[in-house]
């Protein structure tokens, strides 16, 4: 009887774009950390339609409080972990206070601007503490520098300038990622980031966390 042979199946998408990431030569993180942060920037771009994507290793220097850092003042600092930034298509997090005046004002909340987000991608196998959280927002300002890429420099690798569209366009034609008018927005709440949870089957979760104490949703 002829030897049997294995079917041999290609690798999946997020298989053969690890594979062709090269980490980054200023990369102190370990791997699996830039493994993790990659994943789940595919994840944000495919799945949920994210846009300026980033991953950043380094912290820049504007974002560090003076009493947190043990840098020099003008060397960006090492994260404790690869972070990803991106515009996600809708606002993921809305202030109970700007909730109030968008209803007073007959707003929806498709209508508002979108806001850059910090992404913290984490496998379901970890176990945190606050104070690993504590570490990551004290590495982070409130909202993620722009242009921002590996090392902290300007920049981008291979897949960060394909996830670097810029705006997108959602089924019903109305655009994201723009300012839709004259008007301004603050950003408020405080420091918060988007816990991405990878698990083993690659299906990956994502939770608001938030930096201290947030006054709650108007449901």
């Amino acid at each position: 009887m002829p030897p049997s042979s294995q079917t041999s199946f290609p690798a999946s998408a997020v298989t053969t774009l690890l594979r062709s990431q090269a980490a980054p030569s200023s990369l102190t993180h370990p791997a699996p950390y830039h493994h993790l942060a990659i994943q789940v920037l595919h994840n944000l771009q495919y799945q949920h339609d994210w846009t300026n994507l980033r991953v950043h290793t380094h912290s820049t220097p504007s974002e560090i409080p003076s009493h947190h850092s043990t840098s020099p003042p003008d060397r960006p600092r090492l994260l404790p972990r690869p972070l990803v930034s991106g515009l996600p298509p809708n606002r993921i997090y809305v202030h109970p206070d700007e909730q109030v005046e968008m209803l007073l004002a007959g707003r929806r909340e498709q209508d508002v601007l979108v806001e850059r987000e910090w992404v913290l991608p984490t496998h379901l196998r970890e176990k945190w503490s606050l104070r690993k959280f504590a570490d990551v927002f004290d590495a982070v300002g409130e909202e993620p520098p722009e242009g921002i890429g590996e090392g902290g420099e300007e920049g981008e690798s291979g897949l960060e300038r394909e996830a670097t569209d810029g705006p997108g366009v959602r089924k019903d034609g109305t655009r994201w990622g723009v300012d839709p008018g004259p008007e301004t927005s603050t950003r408020r709440g405080g420091k918060r980031v988007l816990l991405a949870t990878v698990s083993d089957d690659s299906t990956v979760v994502y939770y608001i966390v938030h930096e201290g104490l947030v006054k709650p949703r108007q449901n």
